[in-house]
């Protein structure tokens, strides 16, 4: 069925559409993928619970498996068993994704709603939208907590990923993600290397060399999570005295659980998450998630998901909206990864270098660790 047709036939967020209809053509459940934790804690207060709301009767099954998307939906293209509705990506995922076929093509302004001065969403998100498969929703950071109980007397806290490096200055176990992305560009950064000039770096045997030469320096006293929620719990427990994970992950830790510890901004990456749609799903389950995606990205509901977790919105309209945290009452445009004061050195995922480089790198870099 063309997008234009069952757009037509879809329910329109925020208008009532017709009971017999919802019953007859959209599915009354609908499995959503994303990443567990106070992320997909944030896309449930803001997106489904309101949604749910609007639709009783609608069943939102979660599955927490957003990390392995591109394997597993692989793997159910080959079997011809598609499970999954509507899966949450990083931008470079969803362009392999896109580009295997394995992810649906949309048109933007046909399927999502517009800003609320008439703007049409491919405006309204603008540069966030990396690949014609892709319905961005956050822009988010990955960068590196540390436990300010643990920073030695008379030194000056971590500022920056480098400080990872710096084991002298700051003793102590480090944790870091089980794949190249960010961890490649970081060492070569913290080697000296200008950041303009490390994607050209990577392509050549010399510059992965001298990638993994730096990270050697830590390699052995490194916890490598697989889970984002594992860095934070290391941190948590003690157990690591700096370690990476996403800026969303750290600000529940340190705001909302008064765990001590701190920020190092400096040199962080910037990356987007968003939607894609599964390709090949049956003409109910695909009207069922063209209805929620019309109004789970709006303009006000990804706003609001700004109250739950400090990830900037990737609608422009968004932005202005922003105000405070739902629980604590406080400031969230502060903790955004985009606030002047946090960004005044990062850098943005190379989505589509990592796009072409990222499973020659992936091997390289999971034999790397198994030596």
């Amino acid at each position: 069925m063309k997008l234009k047709n069952l757009m037509m036939m879809t329910a329109v967020a925020g208008l009532a559409a017709p009971a017999a209809f919802a019953d007859a053509h959209m599915a009354d459940s609908v499995t959503f993928v994303s990443w567990g934790g106070a992320y997909q804690s944030s896309q449930i207060n803001a997106y489904t619970d309101p949604y749910i709301a609007a639709n009783p009767g609608v069943q939102v099954i979660w599955d927490e498996s957003s990390s392995e998307a591109v394997a597993r939906l692989r793997a159910m293209n080959e079997a011809n068993n598609l499970t999954w509705d509507l899966v949450d990506v990083e931008a470079a995922d969803a362009i392999r994704l896109c580009d295997e076929g394995l992810a649906m093509e949309v048109d933007h302004d046909e399927i999502l709603a517009p800003a609320p001065d008439g703007t049409p969403a491919s405006e309204d998100f603008g540069d966030m939208i990396v690949s014609d498969c892709f319905i961005p929703q956050i822009v988010f950071s990955t960068t590196f907590g540390y436990r300010t109980d643990m920073v030695p007397e008379g030194v000056a806290a971590p500022t920056s990923a480098c400080d990872v490096f710096d084991v002298e200055t700051y003793p102590g176990r480090r944790a870091l993600n089980r794949n190249p992305i960010a961890n490649m560009e970081w060492a070569l950064i913290c080697s000296g290397i200008a950041y303009e000039d490390v994607y050209d770096m990577l392509e050549t045997e010399a510059g992965i060399t001298m990638a993994f030469a730096m990270l050697d320096t830590i390699k052995e006293n490194t916890v490598w999570w697989t889970s984002a929620a594992e860095a934070v719990q290391l941190l948590a427990d003690g157990e690591v005295f700096m370690g990476s994970s996403y800026n969303g992950r750290l600000f529940a830790a340190i705001a909302e659980q008064n765990q001590p510890i701190g920020m190092a901004w400096d040199w962080q990456m910037l990356d987007l998450d968003g939607w894609i749609i599964p390709a090949g799903l049956p003409e109910d389950r695909l009207a069922r998630v063209m209805d929620f995606l019309y109004f789970g990205t709006d303009t006000q509901r990804l706003a609001d998901q700004a109250a739950y977790i400090s990830y900037g919105p990737a609608r422009a309209s968004s932005a202005p909206l922003v105000g405070l945290h739902a629980e604590l009452g406080i400031e969230m445009a502060p903790h955004m990864p985009t606030e002047p004061s946090n960004a005044a050195n990062t850098f943005v995922n190379n989505y589509v270098w990592w796009a072409d480089y990222r499973d020659d790198l992936d091997s390289r870099f999971q034999a790397w660790l198994a030596q």
